[in-house]
């Protein structure tokens, strides 16, 4: 589950920051509202009305110019490929980034259109969503070319031990609260329960040299970051996490996002649809998806961001994600065979 799936809401700009920014264009006006939207962490994004029309300001908090710049023009060489994404707005002398009092700004067009979740698609928008992140892949192998550092080596599977010392950790922590809550009992269950599972399946910690093909990816393509209008994908947005990773192991991260019901189980039916349009579009095999699909069951089975952020940090924003993600582990171990024939058939 990716860490940007949460929500956070931020003071807008105040009217001279605003000024500032909007007098760098030639066309888009004068301030007239600026509301937060409270969708989001990686960055803030905001709702921005002015006499010219309306706009998304993205404030990067990151402030790495360089690495906004790039991301931008890799959007504008899609957006010419037919691939729907916002590219920014160029200022008046042809910059997408605005940097105001040491931080980074961007104008995107404003893109009306609405989130949709897996379980809002029918089983053919579910093989076009499939589709169409099988088109960003390879459209971005097309566009980008990649210098050596950009081919970092993956990262290795993460070690059962190192993931029983965390439950560990979170289990003290969360036994020695003094007024315990009906979310402490669901995450003192499932820390409980988790390892029982890893010390079942740790003989099958995924091997070094099982990685799925690498190449360029969204790197966060879940449905809070792709707009809908009507029944087609309008935008696909917030390419802040854009890199080289291995491909396929995307697509089973965004499945495992888009299809989740409540009860932690995946809709295999639009899973099938869904994996089939992407190998087809990606030219993915099976070995590749089979691969992608052990080790992100395997990341998912060591995995405790949001009980850390809760426990570790007192924040507590991810906590409605928690009960799906932590039962989808469970039923995901149990149907394994299921969920890989799912992907791969």
């Amino acid at each position: 589950m990716p860490r940007s799936h949460v929500h956070s809401a931020e003071a807008a700009p105040d009217g001279e920051t605003l000024g500032a920014l909007l007098r760098r264009y030639d066309s888009a006006g004068e301030a007239v509202s600026c509301e937060p939207l409270t969708q989001g962490l990686l960055n803030r994004g905001y709702r921005l009305a002015t006499t010219r029309g309306r706009f998304f300001l993205k404030h990067h908090l990151d402030g790495d110019r360089t690495a906004i710049a790039r991301q931008h023009r890799v959007t504008q060489r899609l957006d010419a490929l037919g691939v729907p994404v916002a590219p920014p707005v160029p200022d008046s002398d042809g910059r997408t980034v605005a940097v105001i009092d040491g931080r980074c700004y961007a104008l995107h067009p404003w893109i009306d259109g609405q989130h949709r979740a897996g379980g809002e698609l029918t089983t053919p928008q579910c093989w076009r969503l499939g589709g169409l992140l099988g088109l960003v892949h390879t459209c971005l192998e097309r566009v980008m070319r990649a210098r050596t550092g950009d081919r970092r080596p993956p990262e290795e599977a993460a070690d059962p031990e190192d993931t029983f010392d965390v439950i560990d950790e979170l289990l003290t922590l969360i036994r020695g609260r003094r007024d315990r809550d009906s979310f402490d009992e669901l995450a003192e269950h499932r820390l409980v329960e988790r390892r029982t599972l890893l010390e079942r399946h740790a003989h099958r910690r995924p091997e070094a040299h099982a990685v799925p093909v690498a190449g360029w990816v969204h790197g966060d393509f879940h449905p809070l970051n792709l707009l809908y209008r009507d029944t087609e994908p309008a935008a696909i947005v917030d390419w802040d996490r854009l890199g080289v990773h291995p491909r396929a192991e995307e697509a089973v991260r965004a499945a495992a996002i888009f299809f989740v019901r409540p009860d932690g189980t995946l809709e295999l039916t639009k899973v099938r649809s869904y994996a089939r349009a992407y190998r087809c579009t990606a030219g993915a095999g099976v070995s590749e998806m089979a691969a992608a699909v052990h080790r992100v069951w395997w990341e998912r089975l060591n995995d405790f961001w949001m009980l850390r952020w809760r426990y570790q940090r007192g924040d507590r924003r991810a906590d409605p994600q928690f009960p799906a993600a932590a039962a989808l582990v469970v039923w995901w171990t149990r149907e394994y065979d299921a969920v890989r024939d799912a992907f791969c058939g």
